[in-house]
C-alpha cells in the first residue's frame, strides 16, 4: 500500500461548486445542497484502500455526532470504477448503508471535482466553514492501518469544533495520508 499525501489546497478557498449523483439516494446534489448552517466536510474516500477501511468507524461517529451539530459532511469518491470496480456505485451504494452513514456518498465519474479540491489521496478530508471558506485540510489523527491503535479523529474533530465555535482551527494542520486517488489513463494532476 503506498502512501500519497494530500496536496493541502491553500485555506481561505471558496468551496468548488459541483453536481454530482448520491450512490444510496440516485439524486443529483449541487455542492450548495450539502452545506451545513456551522460549516460543510468533504471527505474523499473510497471502497477499498486500507487507509479508508481503517477510518470507516469513526466516519460514522463524525457523521452521528456532527450533523447534529450543523455540520454537513458528505463523502466523495472520484477513483476510477472502470479500473476499480470495487469502487463503483453499487458498491459504495452497499458501503454507505453497511455503515449506517447519515451523510450522502458521492460519485465523481468525471474526477473534475477531486481536481478542483485538489485531491490527491483516499481519505483526504477538507472543512469549509458557515460561509463556505476553507478552515482546514488535514489528517484525520495520526493513525494508520496496522498501527494497532484504533482511529479517535482527534485532528480533525479539534477542527471541527473550531468552526463551530465560529474561530480558525489551529494553522498546524498535518496533511492527511492515503492511497493516491485511482486517476483515468494512470495520469495523475500536477
Amino acid at each position: 500500500m503506498a502512501e500519497t499525501p494530500s496536496r493541502m489546497l491553500p485555506l481561505g478557498t471558496e468551496i468548488p461548486p459541483f453536481t454530482l449523483t448520491d450512490t444510496v439516494t440516485g439524486r443529483d446534489l449541487r455542492s450548495t445542497d450539502v452545506r451545513g448552517s456551522k460549516g460543510t466536510l468533504f471527505l474523499f474516500i473510497c471502497n477499498h484502500c486500507p487507509f479508508v477501511r481503517h477510518v470507516l468507524p469513526e466516519l460514522g461517529r463524525l457523521g452521528r455526532e456532527y450533523v447534529a451539530k450543523g455540520i454537513g459532511i458528505v463523502a466523495i469518491n472520484s477513483n476510477d470504477v472502470v479500473a476499480y470496480p470495487q469502487d463503483g456505485p453499487q458498491h459504495m451504494k452497499e458501503l454507505a448503508e453497511n455503515e449506517g452513514w447519515n451523510f450522502p456518498f458521492l460519485i465523481d465519474e468525471t474526477q473534475q471535482v477531486a481536481l478542483a479540491f485538489h485531491a490527491a489521496c483516499t481519505p483526504d478530508f477538507f472543512l469549509f466553514d458557515r460561509d463556505g471558506i476553507l478552515a482546514y485540510r488535514g489528517r484525520l489523527d495520526e493513525t494508520r492501518p496496522g498501527s494497532g491503535h484504533a482511529p479517535h479523529g482527534a485532528d480533525l474533530r479539534a477542527a471541527l469544533d473550531a468552526v463551530i465555535a465560529g474561530v480558525p482551527p489551529t494553522d498546524d494542520q498535518k496533511p492527511s495520508v492515503g492511497c493516491n486517488i485511482k486517476w483515468k489513463n494512470a495520469t495523475s494532476p500536477a
